[in-house]
């Protein structure tokens, strides 16, 4: 099985730095231009399956990449992105001490109030993963958020600490994975050029 993980395009939040965690904001012209790039690079590939997050701009991003009607969408719970709480809409520069150290440095500093523990995203995306394996699919589509993807990418390279946090994935990044006879091995990663809108 060839699992392609990829990242949301832009929101307008995005453009402005500002964290949206569970906003469920939509994607911008830039961000459906971005998925639209990325879709050319993965045109030959007919998709078993297209899962998204619950939020518009997932879905709209795998509609668009995966070739398929939102309808056809597959949405999963488990892959929306991580809980910010009260950081939510805030500036990335303006979210305070506690907060640019966790979200720089989850290994060593703790979740601070209101956001969702780098544990909990590790056990939600495993038992996501565990069961999208079960399946028998030839290539499958996974689109959710630059939180989530962190821990799917750290499953499915099997880190100790269920993370793969740096580099961050940009929108509209593909990276592809393959899951064969019980192991996963990283194939490549097909990131955008830069769209001007």
């Amino acid at each position: 099985m060839k699992i392609y993980v990829t990242r949301h395009g832009q929101t307008n939040l995005n453009k402005q730095e500002l964290m949206q965690g569970r906003v469920d904001e939509p994607l911008n012209e830039t961000g459906i231009a971005q998925a639209k790039q990325a879709a050319q690079k993965v045109a030959d590939v007919k998709f078993d399956a297209v899962y998204a997050s619950p939020l518009d701009r997932a879905k709209k991003t795998a509609a668009i990449i995966g070739h398929v009607d939102e309808q056809d969408l597959i949405i999963d719970e488990r892959i929306i992105e991580a809980e910010f709480g009260k950081y939510d809409k805030r500036k990335y520069s303006a979210v305070g001490l506690w907060m640019s150290l966790y979200w720089g440095f989850p290994e060593i500093f703790p979740a601070p109030k209101t956001v969702e523990k780098v544990s909990e995203m590790v056990e939600r995306s495993s038992s996501f993963m565990k069961e999208l394996e079960s399946k028998d699919y030839e290539n499958v589509l996974v689109v959710c958020h630059g939180g989530i993807i962190r821990a799917i990418c750290g499953y499915l390279e099997d880190k100790k600490n269920g993370i793969k946090w740096r580099p961050r994935p940009t929108n509209c990044e593909i990276r592809v994975y393959e899951y064969k006879d019980g192991a996963h091995r990283f194939i490549e990663s097909y990131k955008n050029e830069e769209v001007s809108k």
